[in-house]
């Protein structure tokens, strides 16, 4: 599993042209899903995702977490971070989950979050989405492997 993770005063996606969802601060979460992923993943990055400690306290040192704040997260699906690069020009998605268990993973991330009380949106398994966002630094980390 790997989770591109940026810092956003506000983000949001659309879909078709139209708005499909926002948050305001929070964290914009990237998920791409690996063959071989499971509900262990899920578990462990939705809990590191809402306990990273990323955004700044009173003397600006980034030492808050999204519960700390209250903060949002909007949570997208992304295959391609799963793509490699290595060889060729082309990426391989050799990686990357079928969709279907995907799918259900994704879900899953959305659902374990939810657990921690944060105000999730999302965006649509499998939909080309146009997403924006105002990343709040920038701040951005990538979490990657299994549990």
């Amino acid at each position: 599993m790997k989770i591109l993770i940026q810092r956003v005063k506000h983000a949001g996606v659309n879909i078709g042209g139209l708005p499909y969802s926002s948050i305001g601060k929070g964290i914009l979460a990237f998920i791409g899903v690996e063959k071989g992923d499971s509900i262990l993943e899920v578990e462990k990055f939705a809990k590191k995702t809402v306990n990273l400690r990323i955004f700044p306290d009173e003397n600006d040192k980034m030492n808050r977490s999204l519960v700390d704040i209250n903060g949002e997260m909007l949570i997208v699906s992304q295959f391609t971070l799963c793509g490699d690069c290595k060889k060729g020009t082309r990426p391989s998605f050799d990686k990357s989950a079928p969709p279907q268990s995907a799918n259900e993973l994704y879900e899953a991330f959305i659902t374990e979050v939810q657990k921690y009380g944060i105000k999730t949106a999302h965006g649509q398994f499998g939909a080309m989405m146009e997403v924006s966002l105002i990343n709040d630094g920038p701040v951005t980390f990538m979490l990657e492997g299994q549990a």
